[in-house]
């Protein structure tokens, strides 16, 4: 019995311990939150992570350490946030391949929707058809000929298998009936890199990540994936009309908890972000980078992020896109 006594405070302390009180909203953030970014350095979503990190910086009162965790278009992120401890200090700036990854790959050792309590939508970007300036064809008419005529000689990069960059390429194949093959980066900056050095032939990318190329000569877009053409590249037809009809691809950035967080730090946190999104110079910044703002609420987030999953699922049986 008095083994029993002796062990019954134990027990109590390590309940007590397992289960303690979360901070509570109004002294969050008491100290510097991580946001972990599944891509490289100097990518599309690494550009948009630090652009919103230094703007919470000013409205949270806390330091925003970004961290990259780049690989297998962003799983080993996603797998990270999944795992870390729901307390918000350790925040995922997530993009689309979140929605298409559980079509794409066999297996992954988390779920899009069970695993994350989502934040804030706060950006949705299409993507460029780029070329490196030494290829000829400066046309989508011209480049579908110019693949015809040499099947399976076009390589084209992307940031990793199941980015919205893979799959536009794959669309690109199925709907216009041409041979290219995929070579997939860590990441929308060494992809980036690869086409510049002309090593990869062409590209889909998102505008923050190819805007500055463009404008300098050092790479030629000749389509914008998106349903209408941009404020930033008004001469820039859309591959609709350029050729390829019904052809629509766009990529999102967002932020996202682990599950169980609690449900007043998301709600200070959405506050905080679309407080962001809403001023001006924060959206002319955005409007700079070609991305339109979203000010939206956790469940927007929530059912968008949903509806990325069945958009994606049939276009990834149809193109037969393989994670490399």
């Amino acid at each position: 019995m008095k083994q029993i006594l002796i062990l019954i405070p134990l027990i109590a302390l390590c309940a007590t311990h397992g289960t303690r009180a979360a901070e509570p909203a109004s002294s969050y953030p008491s100290k510097p939150v991580r946001m972990i970014v599944g891509y490289a350095p100097g990518g599309g979503s690494d550009i948009m992570g630090r652009i919103m990190g230094q703007e919470l910086i000013k409205s949270l009162g806390q330091q925003m350490i970004v961290e990259n965790r780049a690989g297998a278009a962003q799983n080993i992120a996603a797998e990270y946030i999944a795992k870390s401890p729901a307390d918000g200090y350790t925040l995922f700036m997530s993009s689309a391949a979140l929605g298409i990854n559980i079509s794409l790959y066999p297996k992954i050792n988390y779920h899009p929707v069970r695993d994350f309590a989502p934040i804030a939508l706060f950006a949705i970007s299409p993507n460029l058809l780029i070329t490196h300036p030494s290829l000829p064809p400066k046309t989508v008419k011209e480049f579908v000929a110019f693949a015809k005529q040499y099947p399976g000689k076009l390589n084209y990069s992307t940031s990793g298998s199941g980015s919205t960059q893979h799959l536009s390429g794959e669309m690109l194949k199925v709907m216009a009936g041409i041979g290219i093959v995929h070579i997939p980066y860590r990441g929308s900056a060494p992809s980036m890199t690869a086409l510049l050095s002309g090593e990869v032939e062409f590209s889909f990318n998102n505008i923050p990540a190819s805007i500055n190329y463009i404008k300098a000569g050092r790479l030629r877009a000749i389509s914008i994936t998106s349903a209408k053409r941009s404020p930033l590249l008004p001469d820039l037809p859309t591959m609709a009309e350029a050729g390829v009809p019904k052809f629509e691809t766009s990529t999102w950035y967002g932020l996202l908890a682990p599950a169980a967080t609690p449900r007043d730090i998301v709600t200070k946190l959405n506050n905080a972000i679309n407080t962001v999104v809403k001023n001006p110079e924060f959206n002319k910044r955005l409007a700079q980078l070609g991305a339109d703002p979203v000010a939206e609420s956790p469940e927007f987030f929530a059912n968008y992020l949903k509806a990325e999953i069945e958009r994606w699922a049939p276009v990834v049986k149809a193109s037969g896109a393989k994670p490399e």
